[in-house]
């Protein structure tokens, strides 16, 4: 499905802070069609549809990865009567992909596939079943220091920084590892665990103002128990040897080698696993979007006036969403508690061939100020079809500097893209009305743009819950608040609906959806809601499954 953003003229008379703000209405009538944060209408008349009821055992809202692992597990089993609602018209939810007018694919977020588990695979090799489905990468990955391109992750890197900057970042881990062996006192927060594990060097030249970028929260204000495999720690042996041989360790995590869909961006994957699911108990668009919540009743209202009543609801939709929907004041004040930031993203697609300076690069990391964006995405190289074939005639909209092209025609390609993201929260305004700009020029300051290249397409949109910060306050939050939407039969499960970042990825969110039909079925543990670091720390292995069992069994890695 392509977006249709209206003329060019049009599109780019609008303010970036009229673009951020539109409200529903507006992105209709400029034939813009958002992607919502949640599948509910908070405020709306009553609808005009003639009205029915229908019944499940089981109604999940939300159709992104969680709602769709939920929708596949049932389906298997074969059991419980079931339906999926989205608002959105497409699948996907947060992991969808937009297409511009001249034929630029952007995600609305940088997503890569990886996985901890076989069933997760298994699901995605069944929609999409052949080697040409899928490209393959090796992650090439770097952060931006002082002009140069620092092998990622930067603290098993200091090899590659000045010497000034490996001498601070040496004394620091020095420190750090002599504090560590005089105290067993545990890190109260994320601040001290880069203190406790990388030392001041580090913690100051990319860690603090790094992650400040990215969650635009101060790392004091965030716990360290949802770390795990995110955030690597090094290993102080490893990084003398390599300051001193000048080598590098490039290795590390879980997406060292990662796929990416070849047609349709990561939301084709989303669209090809709902593909598999039976057309009837599936809702989409206006006939999937939710009015009310009585979560007395168990009933929910669709805007095309259809009540569903449940059993068992599994909501993927924010939790701060929900509690608001149902409108219950004690959970809505302790879901009130939880944090988030805003995700603005940006995508630039560029006539001429790839550059150099680009080459096979994946995703790079920003920490200094001399750009918004805190990680770019060269999108273009994660599929020849991100982008329009080289015959496509496109005009030039500007120069990369901000000047019209001294030419007006249409020429044709070939064509690259690069994508980046930007967060925004309260303790971090964003400068609405020149973001788009300065993303621009960030990427020359970044040498990603050349002042003359020539952009052909611009993608911009904001989405309100970009990250669940795990706040310092977060799991007391959480550990009141699920068991008690459980007790109501409410499932909250997904990257927002369950705020565990940890647990937030992909595949972490189709098994949260997947373990909590098991749950309700069999009585099954939820190991990634409620063990994070196991399931982190493990590999599901069962190769297939079956109607009559819950799917898990782990083994450690």
């Amino acid at each position: 499905m392509r977006i249709s953003y209206g003329p060019v003229s049009q599109f780019h008379s609008l303010s970036v802070k009229q673009l951020y703000r539109l409200d529903t209405r507006d992105y209709v009538l400029r034939g813009l069609e958002p992607i919502a944060t949640s599948t509910v209408v908070t405020t709306m008349s009553s609808p005009t549809y003639p009205r029915h009821e229908t019944d499940v055992d089981v109604l999940i809202i939300g159709a992104g990865p969680t709602g769709l692992g939920a929708a596949k597990r049932l389906q298997q089993i074969d059991g419980p009567s079931w339906m999926i609602v989205d608002c959105n018209s497409k699948p996907g939810g947060l992991a969808a992909t937009d297409t511009t007018p001249e034929g630029f694919l952007f995600d609305v977020g940088g997503h890569v596939i990886f996985s901890h588990y076989q069933y997760f695979d298994d699901c995605l090799c069944e929609a999409l079943p052949r080697d040409t489905d899928w490209c393959n990468h090796q992650r090439v990955s770097y952060v931006r220091y002082k002009g140069l391109w620092i092998p990622y992750p930067f603290q098993h890197n200091i090899s590659m920084l000045p010497k000034e900057d490996q001498v601070r970042c040496l004394q620091g881990m020095i420190d750090a590892s002599f504090d560590a062996a005089a105290t067993t006192s545990v890190p109260n927060n994320f601040d001290e665990w880069i203190l406790k594990t990388q030392g001041e060097g580090v913690a100051n030249l990319f860690m603090r103002p790094y992650n400040f970028k990215v969650w635009a929260v101060p790392t004091t204000d965030m716990q360290c128990s949802w770390l795990g495999e995110r955030v690597p720690a090094p290993d102080l042996k490893t990084i003398v040897t390599n300051v001193i041989l000048h080598k590098t360790t490039e290795d590390w995590g879980p997406n060292a080698t990662f796929r990416f869909p070849s047609l349709g961006g990561t939301g084709g994957i989303w669209s090809a696993v709902a593909d598999t699911l039976k057309k009837e108990n599936v809702r989409l668009g206006k006939q999937g979007k939710v009015v009310s919540i009585d979560d007395i009743r168990k009933r929910v209202l669709l805007q095309d006036g259809t009540t569903v009543k449940y059993r068992q609801l599994v909501s993927t939709m924010p939790i701060d969403t929900l509690t608001d929907v149902i409108g219950d004041a004690e959970l809505n004040s302790l879901a009130g508690r939880l944090v988030h930031s805003s995700t603005y993203v940006i995508g630039i697609g560029l006539r001429g061939h790839r550059p150099e300076r680009i080459g096979d690069k994946c995703w790079l990391y920003f920490p200094e100020d001399d750009c918004p964006f805190y990680r770019a995405t060269i999108f273009s190289n994660y599929s020849p079809h991100n982008q329009p074939p080289p015959e496509v005639t496109l005009p030039t909209l500007q120069l990369a500097d901000g000047s019209k092209p001294p030419f007006s025609a249409r020429l044709p390609g070939p064509y690259w893209s690069v994508m980046v993201e930007v967060s925004e929260s309260p303790n971090k305004p964003v400068h609405y009305d020149t973001l788009l700009q300065d993303s621009i020029q960030g990427l020359i300051n970044t040498e990603l743009l050349r002042s003359d290249d020539e952009i052909v397409s611009i993608y911009h949109r904001r989405f309100e819950h970009g990250y669940p910060t795990p706040s310092l306050t977060r799991d007391d939050v959480l550990q009141e608040l699920l068991p008690r939407l459980q007790e109501r039969g409410i499932y909250s499960r997904g990257r927002f609906g369950s705020w565990k970042y940890e647990v937030s990825n992909q595949d972490h969110s189709f098994m949260l959806g997947v373990e909590a039909v098991d749950h309700i079925v069999y009585g099954s543990a939820e190991l990634t809601l409620n063990r994070p670091d196991y399931v982190n720390g493990s590999r599901n292995v069962r190769e297939a499954c079956g109607r009559g069992a819950p799917y898990c069994r782990y083994t450690r890695i």
